[in-house]
């Protein structure tokens, strides 16, 4: 079989639908500013400098699942504020590969400047090289860029749900080899890669992997770390992967946050892949991030 791009020229139903769904939300304890038709709304309205009672938190968690990435505004937390929101949503990983010099072991910094550029730019989903992969990843931002350095979103369950009828019988079933050495390891020296290698082994996950909340399907791999398709040869392999690749580039699926200081965007990593824009060198940009941890695909 050739796998070719999933060319739609002219309208996707489902995002019709979608837009659709999306229109006729409403909540009580906070108001929205959508993104996109397809993704992502900033919460208005809400203090994260203080504990959310549980029916907000609840409306919070349910805004995460129907909008996939969500953003605030204007939110000067201290580390202690900023991990405790997180963890209001489950246990806290910490991170074995990248450096921080941020106090809490839960908080990655990235800093960024004309010494230390960023890297960051390729679309992923966080840590899905782990045998239990991140649920979400709540990010904040310190210091931005006057210009440059946004971040962008793609809806991966839109991504599936566009797919051609077989492409989509192509690959439910299959499952991808996921592993950090084809983007971490590049930073680490042969015994430290070896002793990681140990402690972190590749892992296969469902190329479509079923959302635990909501029962939605979406492609589940990603440049930084899908390596190759279970069974399939090299090449076939290497041919599919591009074409899922792909399918997170488009901007039918997308929507793109400007950093303002002490904004704040908190994402499904089990819905949605990223792209930290890298077109702010040598300008700084500053961000801590919180990672929770999910549950193994299915």
């Amino acid at each position: 079989m050739s796998y070719q791009h999933n060319m739609q020229p002219g309208p996707r139903p489902y995002l019709e639908q979608r837009n659709l769904d999306l229109s006729a939300l409403e909540w009580k304890h906070f108001q929205v500013k959508r993104l996109s038709p397809c993704l992502g709304a900033e919460l208005i309205g809400i203090d994260l400098r203080k504990p959310l009672d549980g029916d907000t938190l609840s409306e919070v968690r349910n805004a995460l699942l129907k909008y996939r990435v969500i953003f605030f505004r204007d939110q000067d937390l201290s580390a202690e504020q900023h991990l405790a929101f997180a963890s209001a949503f489950g246990e806290l990983e910490e991170h074995p590969f990248i450096p921080s010099d941020a106090p809490e072991s839960e908080v990655i910094r990235f800093d960024k400047d004309e010494k230390v550029p960023g890297y960051e730019n390729v679309w992923h989903s966080d840590v899905s090289w782990r045998e239990v992969p991140s649920f979400g990843s709540v990010l904040r931002a310190h210091i931005v860029p006057e210009i440059g350095g946004d971040t962008l979103f793609a809806d991966m369950i839109a991504a599936y749900e566009c797919l051609s009828d077989e492409i989509k019988a192509s690959i439910d079933g299959r499952m991808a080899v996921n592993d950090f050495t084809q983007s971490f390891g590049r930073l680490l020296g042969p015994e430290d890669l070896a002793r990681q290698q140990a402690q972190y082994p590749a892992v296969e996950h469902p190329l479509v992997r079923t959302h635990t909340e909501t029962g939605e399907k979406s492609l589940y791999a990603n440049a930084a770390f899908t390596s190759h398709i279970v069974g399939m040869s090299q090449e076939e392999s290497e041919l599919l992967l591009a074409q899922i690749f792909r399918e997170s580039t488009v901007p039918e699926y997308q929507c793109r946050f400007k950093w303002e200081k002490n904004s704040i965007a908190f994402w499904d990593n089990r819905a949605v892949q990223h792209y930290a824009a890298n077109d702010y060198w040598p300008q700084r940009r500053q961000m801590d991030r919180v990672t929770i941890i999910g549950e193994r695909p299915v």
